[in-house]
């Protein structure tokens, strides 16, 4: 159950860091205010004595609020010393985020390296080429809200194939384009939202599809479910990496073994739990952008300490509650679907009463998938302490920040 307790001081080593983030505040107007400044000023500031950072907060002060003295948007903008972008919204409304011209790829790299195996197909290279399959409109940095032709969609070592932000109703013909696309590219990864990776992976897979230049499947921008990496590495035969972050925050976390491992040089992260295999929300102080230092940033999501890391449980508004008034997160209901087989993609609502309603959305086209409703159904319902009920449908529309919510709990 998540523990909403006072997390614990950082250990000793990290002060360095700490010193140098509070540093990045200086001159910084968001952090004038009383509150602030009492606890910057303290002779030996820990980061458990420092306010908190809300996404509301960061909203209605980014970007110039968090611009030290002296440095004009407009003007950095003008130099193509930054890049100002607008983040999804999946958690809220959108927040406008700056950060420096290579800020991004820098600090993606610096994750992904963390993992040895990454680490040695990078070698000494700065990036790898990789085919996108994500959410237009998501990012300006790694997608698109407009219709783009290939060399538009062709950055550096990038290609953005996909253009809908419903994968599921993409005809076989578009289906097929975006394959030959990627055939042609030969990346040596694709990064892609899991519900749009796992709907091409299933395309691929009916049509008997490799690519020989794979080497593995990055997954990020939202949270990945065992039904979109067991249909991905079942059909490409890699393996399926989670890379977890925000572009308020950059990449944070990067999957080694089933555990998520931070990149010490892009944030310190603390976590409300105490103890490992306890859940809590995480808490992150960015190191490496000057043009939006911030300290204890709530950034939304549910972690789990474990002793080698994190395990990513998911938003904290997409939680559920079971009928004790535990909170079930997002990861806690999609364990349930460990092993089930003919589901590409589904969406748990619980109602305003504590019971919940399943939709699946099967591999096969009119498939009823009455086996894994009777499994399901009794499993949710046993983790929810309420009735759930399910159905086989044909499509499962997304938000409309074009994210796709696993669990959601419905208003009164």
């Amino acid at each position: 159950m998540p523990n909403s307790s006072t997390p614990a001081a950082l250990p000793s080593d990290s002060t360095v860091c700490l010193r140098a983030a509070i540093a990045q505040t200086t001159g910084v107007p968001f952090y004038a205010v009383p509150a602030w400044q009492t606890a910057l000023t303290l002779p030996s500031p820990r980061l458990t004595d420092l306010p908190r950072i809300s996404k509301s907060q960061l909203r209605e002060h980014s970007p110039e609020g968090f611009l030290a003295a002296g440095m004009e948007l407009k003007e950095l903008l003008a130099l193509g010393l930054i890049e100002e972008e607008s983040t999804s919204g999946t958690s809220g409304a959108s927040v406008r985020v700056v950060f420096g011209k290579s800020w991004w790829a820098e600090q993606e790299r610096a994750a992904l390296v963390r993992n040895p195996f990454l680490d040695d197909l990078f070698d000494d290279r700065p990036s790898l080429r990789r085919a996108v399959l994500t959410t237009p409109g998501c990012s300006g940095v790694s997608c698109y809200n407009r219709w783009l032709n290939l060399d538009q969609r062709t950055l550096v070592d990038s290609l953005f194939v996909n253009q809908s932000r419903i994968p599921f109703t993409l005809g076989e013909e578009k289906l097929s384009g975006m394959a030959k696309e990627v055939a042609d590219w030969s990346p040596a990864f694709l990064d892609v939202d899991p519900v749009h990776g796992a709907w091409f992976a299933l395309h691929c897979e009916r049509h008997g599809l490799r690519f020989p230049s794979l080497r593995f499947i990055l997954t990020s921008y939202e949270y990945t479910s065992v039904v979109h990496r067991d249909i991905m590495e079942r059909v490409f035969g890699v393996p399926v990496i989670n890379l977890y972050g925000s572009s308020e925050t950059g990449h944070l976390l990067v999957e080694v073994d089933g555990v998520m491992q931070a990149s010490p040089g892009t944030a310190l992260l603390e976590s409300t739990a105490r103890n490992h295999g306890e859940i809590g929300e995480l808490l992150v102080t960015t190191l490496s952008n000057p043009y939006l230092p911030l300290l204890r940033y709530e950034i939304g999501d549910y972690v789990e300490l474990k002793p080698d890391g994190y395990r990513v449980h998911g938003r904290k508004r997409d939680a559920l509650r079971a009928a004790d008034g535990s909170v079930l997160t997002t990861r806690m209901i999609d364990q349930a679907f460990a092993g089930t087989t003919g589901i590409a993609h589904y969406q748990l609502r619980q109602k305003p009463d504590g019971s919940a309603h399943l939709l699946l959305l099967p591999e096969a086209e009119g498939d009823t998938l009455r086996t894994a409703q009777v499994r399901l159904t009794k499993e949710l319902g046993r983790l929810l302490g309420a009735v759930v009920t399910a159905e086989s449908v044909s499509l499962i529309t997304p938000e409309d920040s074009g994210k796709f919510r696993l669990t959601v709990r419905e208003a009164a």
